[in-house]
């Protein structure tokens, strides 16, 4: 244990050396787990996700429709707020991107923000600019294996932090909601269950906005 703790130690020396751990952080070598409510059961002959709201047409996949889009890899560190990070974290998904740039999902030009909708009614916010963002992914997999139950399965949102990519904005791990069910495109940014019980809008990581009263 005490070898773990020394290698812990000097692995997130190395992360801080090269600034990848942001103000607060510290590195964990687990994936802990956290969220609010239970995690909810899937009927993979039922589920749905669903793209509406602001675009040109309400597209909708079932599990084996969305198992067949276009898919990716991705290495990014997360962060999480509750002040743990984990880093070169390995996804598989769907970017939303790929979607749009295929004809896939058709985007109004009055689309300035997503909600994501999940399980139980939970919800969060993100301009679209993130969406789009090469470090956001409708993920099924981590780690090459699909999603645990308690980690979102079978899909949740993700975004993080590449590595030397300063052109990509980098929030709280929370932006991104497990048992994601539909993406809603909308005009004015609409607050989700975080954002309304106090936790900051923007959530930059590297600014330590994790609650609404820090700016």
């Amino acid at each position: 244990m005490f070898k773990r703790v020394l290698g812990r130690r000097d692995e997130e020396e190395k992360v801080k050396k090269e600034g990848r751990l942001p103000p607060g952080q510290s590195l964990t070598t687990r994936f802990p787990v956290l969220h609010y409510g239970p995690v909810p059961s899937f009927d993979p002959a039922t589920w749905t996700f669903r793209v509406h709201g602001e675009v040109e047409e309400e597209v909708s996949w079932n599990w084996k429709e969305f198992q067949e889009l276009p898919r990716t890899k991705l290495k990014m560190d997360i962060h999480c707020v509750t002040r743990w990070s984990k880093f070169d974290t390995e996804w598989e998904g769907v970017h939303v991107k790929t979607l749009i740039d295929n004809g896939l999902i058709k985007p109004k030009a009055s689309a300035k923000f997503v909600v994501q909708h999940c399980e139980y009614g939970f919800t969060t916010n993100t301009p679209m600019d993130w969406l789009l963002g090469s470090n956001f992914l409708l993920a099924t997999h981590f780690d090459g294996q699909p999603l645990t139950p308690d980690h979102g399965y079978p899909l949740r949102a993700v975004v993080g932090a590449i590595p030397n990519r300063s052109d990509l904005s980098e929030p709280y791990f929370w932006k991104g909601g497990k048992w994601l069910r539909s993406l809603e495109f909308v005009e004015e940014d609409q607050l989700g269950f975080w954002e309304k019980a106090g936790y900051h809008n923007k959530a930059d990581v590297w600014k330590e906005q994790r609650f609404s009263y820090q700016y």
